[in-house]
């Protein structure tokens, strides 16, 4: 009887702690979110999205915007965009977004891409590599609200100066869709920290 409820307290205390250990997350997820630091760094790095043979998707394109809407105020002398290729694709999301930000009057000696990467962690890491080539240690990431606050706990674990600045307007500020978001963004965390690797999804998202 000792021994059944003894397992029982255990199973609420470990309850309890993963209750608080989730809620946590998502405040964080939530506050990171609503968080637009713009101060000067070395570089810009847009996080890949869906691209359809060179053509950046609306999501893709929603955070290329706000990069070169950033990189124009001042907020950095270089733009790096990052993420490889999904099957089937016939180019990388890196040279995509590179492409789309030439095309949009940025120059050409200011862009950088990274074509390497299925997923977030796989894409900073090549980013990584190439940022510390070139001596750029402070980043500005942007991508969606959701996603930026397991974006910039990896990019940190990498030994980056890390500021963020969330898209304003797409697909992914739809208040329709946030829950979805952040449960998807709770798991992927939840994933990274226990696992200390990528999802293994093959999503340039993730």
């Amino acid at each position: 009887m000792r021994l059944g409820r003894t397992i029982g307290r255990y199973l609420i205390g470990a309850i309890v702690i993963a209750v608080v250990i989730t809620a946590g997350l998502v405040v964080r997820i939530v506050q990171v979110a609503h968080t637009d630091q713009t101060a000067h760094a070395d570089a810009i790095v847009v996080l890949g999205a869906a691209q359809y043979n060179g053509r950046p998707s609306e999501v893709f394109r929603a955070r290329l915007d706000h990069a070169a809407d950033l990189y124009r105020r001042g907020a950095a002398e270089h733009v790096v965009t990052i993420g490889g290729r999904q099957v089937g694709d016939a180019t990388t999301e890196g040279q995509a977004g590179e492409r789309y930000l030439r095309a949009a009057g940025l120059p050409a000696a200011a862009l950088v891409a990274v074509p390497t990467g299925r997923d977030t962690l796989v894409s900073l890491r090549a980013a990584d590599v190439v940022l510390r080539e070139r001596g750029w240690n402070s980043v500005i990431l942007v991508s969606d609200p959701w996603h930026l606050a397991r974006s910039r706990m990896m990019a940190r674990d990498l030994g980056l100066a890390v500021e963020v600045s969330p898209v304003s307007v797409g697909p992914s500020t739809q208040r329709s869709i946030e829950g979805r978001y952040i449960l998807r963004e709770l798991l992927g965390t939840m994933f990274y920290r226990l696992i200390g690797g990528s999802s293994g999804s093959g999503s340039a998202v993730l």
